[in-house]
């Protein structure tokens, strides 16, 4: 369930109204259940009230055991949902849930005219410089310092001995000790989820949150999305470069590096000590094992196994990667010099005719 203190929560929906809503249909008549729906969520997180939906074949297992009362399917996979749950017939499952999850769910906003709000409790030493906005029931470690025109969002948490920079926005996070944030940092903003239906795109509902651990710290202008339903977590002493993008749901373990202009894309999983070099780029649902090495500007399509180090485009181990270079560099050098020879065959051999 989402966090209620980032997002607030509607009321029931009967089954009627979650038909005109989703353009759906009870792929089983009469098969009801309670009748409404209190909530939404993943397959695997399911229970009584909660609406759930399948659209991928890779989580087939998940539907087979999912405790959702509602799930919003292909008619073409009805059959595999459990007895237990009441199915919703949708040609397209995900947006259908996409706009029921948009009804339910509301980021919550900063209330009242005061800049910060009176609820904020704050330790000894906290310093806030001018323009700084905090909202309700933030709460903020000692020494802890937040420069000009920051804004905090509702609920976050924000430990001691930290360092937030000017224009820096953070929202649904929850940040430990001695996490330092430098200017224009964007913190807990909606993470790029996009479905379709026959009535147009829609934006998946992002209901996670963000940790930063302690001792993290983050460059100016880098983004950091909140997950999608689980967390976006950043452990412990990580340093994350200038304009780096972490999309919803990545997982980053402890004292990893990541330069400038990188991007990792959703729920990559990182293991403890990774590096990636300046513009690296890493494809959704990757994991990349504790102590590997991303060269710079590669992009990664697959798993790297813990320690390996990877280069170029599709990433491959570094030697092999460097050895095809050495080889194209050499066949074409062969190549142009051929081409040289056959431009000019025995120039010199018309001199001194006659």
């Amino acid at each position: 369930m989402p966090d209620l203190r980032f997002f607030d929560i509607g009321s029931k929906i009967d089954l009627d109204q979650v038909a005109v809503l989703t353009s759906t249909r009870l792929g089983v008549p009469g098969r009801k259940g309670s009748g409404f729906v209190t909530a939404c969520a993943p397959l695997s997180l399911g229970g009584p009230g909660k609406a759930a939906f399948f659209s991928d074949r890779r989580y087939l297992t998940n539907l087979h055991r999912t405790e959702a009362e509602f799930v919003f399917v292909h008619s073409d996979y009805i059959e595999h949902v459990p007895d237990k749950s009441v199915p919703i017939i949708s040609p397209a499952p995900q947006a259908s849930w996409a706009r029921l999850a948009s009804r339910l769910y509301r980021p919550r906003m900063h209330e009242g005219a005061s800049p910060v709000h009176p609820s904020v409790k704050r330790e000894d030493g906290v310093m806030l410089g001018v323009g700084v906005v905090i909202g309700q029931d933030v709460e903020i470690g000692a020494g802890t310092r937040i420069e000009a025109y920051a804004v905090i969002g509702p609920g976050v948490r924000i430990g001691r001995d930290c360092h937030i920079g000017a224009h820096s926005t953070i929202y649904c996070a929850l940040l430990g000790d001695r996490v330092q944030l430098s200017s224009g940092v964007r913190i807990g903003e909606a993470g790029f989820g996009v479905s379709g239906d026959a009535r147009g795109l829609v934006d998946v509902p992002q209901l996670g949150r963000v940790i930063l651990q302690d001792d993290v710290s983050i460059g100016a202008g880098t983004c950091v999305d909140r997950g999608a339903f689980e967390d976006t977590i950043v452990g412990e002493a990580t340093k994350i470069d200038n304009m780096v993008q972490i999309a919803h749901n990545v997982r980053i373990g402890r004292n990893c590096i990541v330069a400038a202009h990188s991007g990792l894309s959703g729920s990559v999983r990182i293991g403890d000590g990774a590096m990636f070099g300046g513009r690296a780029g890493i494809i959704d649902h990757i994991e990349i094992g504790a102590g590997a090495k991303v060269a710079a500007g590669a992009i990664v399509f697959k798993d790297v196994a813990p320690g390996a180090m990877v280069s170029g485009f599709p990433a491959k181990p570094s030697r092999q990667f460097l050895r095809e270079v050495v080889w194209l560099e050499k066949n074409a050098a062969v190549k142009e010099s051929s081409k040289d020879s056959s431009k000019d065959p025995g120039k010199d051999s018309g001199k001194d005719k006659g």
